[in-house]
C-alpha cells in the first residue's frame, strides 16, 4: 500500500509511479492518491488506485479541490477511507511518500491515525518512508523542534527510511541534523529516474513537434503553479535568441497552471512564430531526448530526466524551494548544467545565457557517475523487507 499526496506540483506522483512500476512485478499494489488528478497521466497496469477527495496547497493554506465539502468534512472522509482501505487490503508493507519529513502539519490528521491503526492491528505490516534526496530546509520558526517531531514519528512507527539519492552527491545529514538519532534502518536507493511510458501514444501535436527540422529549446515548469517568471522571461527573450541562433521554443506550462495565467502566456506568445505553447505531455522524455537545450525549474523529476537523457540544461530553482537550489548548484559544480538565478531573468541577460549555453556541451562523463536505478533498487529493498517479515512469521 503506497500513500502519495501532491499538494503543489506533480513530482511526488511521478516518482511514486516509477517506483510502483517496478513493484507490480512482484507485489499486489494499492496506490492511495490524495492529490489533484492529472489528465493523461499514465499509471502502470495492474495497480489498484484509490483517489481520496483531493486537496492542494495555495498561499500556505490547504484547499479542497472540486468539492462542495468543507475542508474539515474532507479531512474526516479521507481519514475514514484510509483506515478502511488498510483494513480491506491488509498490506504487508505501507510506504508513505515524504511523510513525516514533508507535509507533517498538512497530513498528520489522517496519517497518524492510520499509523496507530497499523500498530494496533498487530499484523506486522512494515512501515517505510520514501524520501527524495533533499528535504525542505525550514527557514523560519523552530527548526530544532520540527526535526525532533519528525525523528520521534520515525522512531515510533517506521521500520525503514529509503532515501532516493546518490550519497556521493547528497546525504541526509547535510540538512537533517538528527540523522544519527533515527532508530530505523536507512538505505540509499540511488536516484529514481523516470522510464519511458509502457505504451507511447503520440498525439498529432507530438508528431508535428517531434519532427520539426529546426533545433528545439524545450521549456517546462513542472505542474505549472510555479515558474511563471521564468516563462515570462523566455517569451520576452525569444526574438533575441531567434536573431542570433534560430531555434523553435517548445513550452509546456504544466497541467495545474491557472487558466487565466495560461491565457496570459498564450497572448504573450501569439505573435512569436518560433514558440509553441501547450499545457502537458506524458511524453516529456521524448521531447528532452530531441532538444538541443532544456530550460526548466529544478524539481527532482525534471532534474532526473536531465541526468537520464544527458540533455544540455539550464535550471531555474524555484525561489520557494531551497531543495531545488541545493541540488542544481551541486550539479552545476559537476559541469552537468547551468543555474539560472533571479537576476538573470531579464530578456537581454537571459538570451545571452541561452546563446552561450547552446554553444557548450555538458560534461557527459559526469552523468555516468551518478546512480539512477533508484526505482529498481527500491523494489528490491521492499521485496527483501517483506520476505524477512514472512520468514519471521514462519
Amino acid at each position: 500500500m503506497f500513500y502519495c499526496q501532491n499538494l503543489l506540483g506533480m513530482g511526488h506522483l511521478v516518482r511514486t509511479t516509477e517506483i510502483i512500476r517496478n513493484l507490480v512485478k512482484d507485489f499486489k499494489v494499492c496506490l492511495i492518491d490524495g492529490g489533484q488528478i492529472v489528465e493523461g497521466f499514465q499509471m502502470p497496469e495492474g495497480v489498484e488506485v484509490l483517489h481520496l477527495p483531493a486537496i492542494r496547497a495555495e498561499d500556505k493554506e490547504i484547499k479542497v479541490v472540486n468539492s462542495s465539502h468543507t475542508l474539515e468534512e474532507v479531512r474526516e472522509i479521507r481519514k475514514r477511507k484510509l483506515i478502511k482501505v488498510f483494513d480491506d487490503f491488509q498490506p504487508d508493507c505501507l510506504v508513505t511518500e515524504g511523510y513525516p519529513f514533508s507535509k507533517k502539519k498538512s497530513l498528520g490528521f489522517e496519517l497518524v491515525p492510520l499509523l496507530q491503526r497499523i500498530k494496533a492491528s498487530g499484523g506486522g505490516t512494515k512501515i517505510v518512508c520514501s524520501l527524495r534526496d533533499i528535504i525542505m530546509v525550514k527557514q523560519y520558526g523552530d527548526r530544532a523542534k520540527a526535526e525532533k517531531e519528525r525523528c520521534e514519528l520515525m522512531n515510533q512507527y517506521y521500520d525503514t527510511l529509503l532515501i532516493h539519492s546518490d550519497p556521493k552527491l547528497h546525504r541526509l545529514e547535510e540538512n537533517f541534523s538528527l540523522t544519527g538519532e533515527l532508530e530505523c534502518q536507512i538505505k540509499y536507493t540511488g536516484y529514481v529516474a523516470q522510464s519511458s511510458p509502457e505504451s507511447i501514444e503520440f498525439t498529432l501535436e507530438d508528431i508535428v513537434n517531434l519532427n520539426r527540422q529546426e533545433p528545439t529549446i524545450l521549456v517546462s515548469v513542472g505542474g505549472g503553479r510555479l515558474g511563471h517568471d521564468l516563462l515570462e522571461c523566455v517569451i520576452d527573450s525569444a526574438a533575441i535568441i531567434d536573431s542570433h541562433l534560430p531555434h523553435h521554443i517548445q513550452i509546456f506550462t504544466g497541467p495545474f497552471m491557472p487558466e487565466e495565467k495560461f491565457t496570459h502566456f498564450q497572448n504573450l506568445a501569439a505573435d512569436k512564430s518560433n514558440i509553441t505553447l501547450q499545457r502537458y505531455t506524458p511524453n516529456l522524455l521524448s521531447y528532452m531526448e530531441k532538444a538541443r537545450l532544456s530550460i526548466s525549474l529544478g524539481g527532482y523529476n525534471t532534474t532526473m530526466n536531465v541526468l537520464k537523457t544527458g540533455v544540455n540544461s539550464m535550471i531555474y530553482p524555484s525561489n520557494k524551494d531551497s531543495e531545488q537550489r541545493i541540488r542544481a548548484e551541486k550539479l552545476e559544480q559537476l559541469g552537468i548544467l547551468s543555474v539560472v538565478r533571479p537576476e538573470d531573468l531579464q530578456a537581454d541577460i537571459f538570451a545571452q545565457k541561452v546563446i552561450e549555453r547552446l554553444q557548450i556541451l555538458p560534461t557527459t562523463s559526469a552523468f555516468g557517475r551518478l546512480e539512477l536505478q533508484g526505482a529498481q533498487k527500491t523494489a528490491q529493498i521492499l521485496k527483501d523487507l517483506v520476505q524477512s517479515k514472512v520468514a519471521i512469521a514462519a
